[in-house]
């Protein structure tokens, strides 16, 4: 059961014994963030090679955008006393519900006052809103609108918060000193 293996032993040191694919590929020193600029990095980050939602259920015309799962109705000025089947029975009229969320106030039991109801197409989620955007439930009006929807141009909330103050954030006063006098 012995093997013969040939061995070659004319290698010397300081040979290169890589395979012919390794061989071939190109030996970059890569340190750094910047050693190269724009697209010619080659690492995804900036290059148009990212995936894109695209909605080919509908045309999803206008400012709303899809979630992962589906279209999103942001329903507020719900009444305290509202069950998932009061939400079921409304809004189930304009399309197949795919689920609803409901959610509670911990200490009291009730309906927070507001909820979020899931369509599957982007139409019935449409059609629900405009039909129900101020209609009467329980008493109270209601208000519809796309949970998720595209920023508008001038819309720089995200960056730097809802307030327009300068940077600190607290009106001008530095490392939690206040510009008055304190009474001792």
């Amino acid at each position: 059961m012995s093997d013969r293996y040939e061995i070659d032993l004319n290698v010397k040191p300081g040979d290169d014994l890589q395979d012919e694919e390794m061989a071939e590929a190109p030996q970059v020193k890569r340190k750094g963030r910047g050693f190269q600029s724009g697209d010619q990095r080659g690492d995804g980050v900036h290059s148009s090679a990212f995936d894109k939602l695209n909605s080919s259920d509908d045309s999803a015309s206008g400012r709303a955008l899809k979630s992962i799962e589906g279209w999103i109705v942001l329903i507020t000025g719900v009444h305290e006393e509202a069950t998932e089947e009061d939400i079921l029975d409304k809004f189930g009229e304009y399309g197949e519900v795919k689920n609803v969320h409901l959610n509670l106030d911990r200490r009291t039991g009730y309906v927070k006052g507001y909820v979020l109801v899931e369509y599957e197409k982007f139409s019935e989620a449409e059609e629900a809103i405009a039909a129900m955007n101020g209609a009467k439930m329980l008493d109270q009006t209601l208000t519809c609108d796309f949970a998720f929807v595209k920023p508008t141009n001038n819309d720089d909330r995200g960056r730097r918060g809802l307030t327009t103050r300068g940077r600190g954030g607290h009106g001008g006063r530095r490392s939690g000193r206040s510009s008055s006098p304190t009474r001792r």
